[in-house]
C-alpha cells in the first residue's frame, strides 16, 4: 500500500466534490493517507475523514464523509418554505446574481458588519461538527492521519496552521470563517478568518514533515478559464478564483524539482 498525503482545497458547497474524490481514493484501497492539509470546506472533509478512520479505517472514513454531507444537505429545509417563489423566479430565467434572495444577501454583506448581519452568531456547522466528529478521539488516536488545518490570523495577516493533537471545533470553524457572514473565530486569544486567503491549502506542512512527500492535491477552484468575464457577478467570481488560488500557485512554484 502506497503512503500519501492529501491537500484539500476549500470552496463552500464544492467541498462535496472533494468528498467524491476522496471517497473514490478510499474505495480503491491502494493508498494509505498519512496526513492531510486542508482549508475551509476541505478542513471539514479532513476532520470527517480522520474521525471515520479512528472508528473504522478507510470504510469508516467513507461512512463519516457520507454522514457529514447528508446532514449538510438537510440544512436547506428552511428554504423549502420559499420554493414556490423560487420556482416562479426561475421561470423568468434571470441570471443567478439577479435572484432576489442572492442579491439581497449580497447587498447586506456590503452594508452590515457580521455582528449585525448575524447578531446571534449562529453557525449551523458547529452543531453538525460536534454531532459527527469526536474531536477527543481524533486527536488521541494513532489510526487517524495527521491534520493541518489552515486559517488566516486577522490581526497579523499571517497563516495559522492548527494541527493534531490540538484540533478543536473552533479550529475547523476558523478555517472556514468567511468574514462577510460570520464574526472572526477566537482561538487562544487570537481571531481568525477563512484560511483560503493565505493557504488554500498550505502544502509546506506536508512537504517538510517526516513521512511520505507524495501529495495529492484536490483542487476545486479553477486556475484558468477560456471565457472572459463580462457581467459584474462573473468579474467578482473570477477575482475570487484568482485570489483563492494565488497562495497555492506561489507555493507550488517554489517547491524543489524532483531529483533526476
Amino acid at each position: 500500500m502506497k503512503r500519501v498525503t492529501l491537500a484539500l482545497q476549500g470552496g463552500g458547497a464544492h467541498g462535496a466534490f472533494v468528498w467524491g474524490v476522496v471517497d473514490r481514493l478510499l474505495e480503491d484501497g491502494r493508498l494509505q493517507i498519512e496526513a492531510i492539509s486542508a482549508t475551509s470546506a476541505g478542513a471539514m472533509n479532513a476532520v470527517a475523514i480522520a474521525a471515520g478512520m479512528v472508528t473504522g479505517g478507510a470504510e469508516g472514513a467513507r461512512q463519516s464523509l457520507h454522514e457529514f454531507w447528508r446532514e449538510v444537505s438537510r440544512m436547506d429545509s428552511f428554504y423549502d418554505l420559499f420554493s414556490p417563489l423560487s420556482r416562479l423566479i426561475k421561470g423568468l430565467r434571470l441570471p443567478p446574481e439577479y435572484h432576489p434572495f442572492h442579491a439581497g444577501i449580497h447587498l447586506l454583506t456590503h452594508l452590515l458588519p457580521p455582528n449585525l448581519l448575524n447578531p446571534f452568531d449562529y453557525n449551523p456547522l458547529k452543531a453538525l461538527l460536534m454531532k459527527t466528529v469526536d474531536f477527543a478521539r481524533l486527536n488521541q488516536s494513532s489510526e487517524a492521519p495527521v491534520l493541518f488545518l489552515n486559517a488566516t490570523n486577522v490581526r497579523t495577516g499571517k497563516l495559522k496552521v492548527f494541527q493534531t493533537p490540538t484540533i478543536t471545533v473552533e479550529a475547523v470553524l476558523a478555517s472556514a470563517c468567511l468574514p462577510p457572514y460570520f464574526r472572526a473565530i477566537e482561538v487562544d486569544g487570537e481571531h481568525y478568518w477563512d484560511g483560503g486567503y493565505l493557504g488554500n491549502p498550505a502544502i509546506y506542512p506536508l512537504i517538510y514533515r517526516n513521512g511520505s512527500r507524495d501529495v495529492i492535491i484536490v483542487q476545486v477552484t479553477a486556475i484558468t478559464r477560456d471565457e472572459l468575464p463580462v457581467r459584474a457577478a462573473e468579474v467578482l467570481h473570477r477575482i475570487n478564483e484568482i485570489s483563492f488560488n494565488s497562495s497555492l500557485m506561489r507555493e507550488c512554484a517554489r517547491l524543489p524539482s524532483p531529483p533526476g
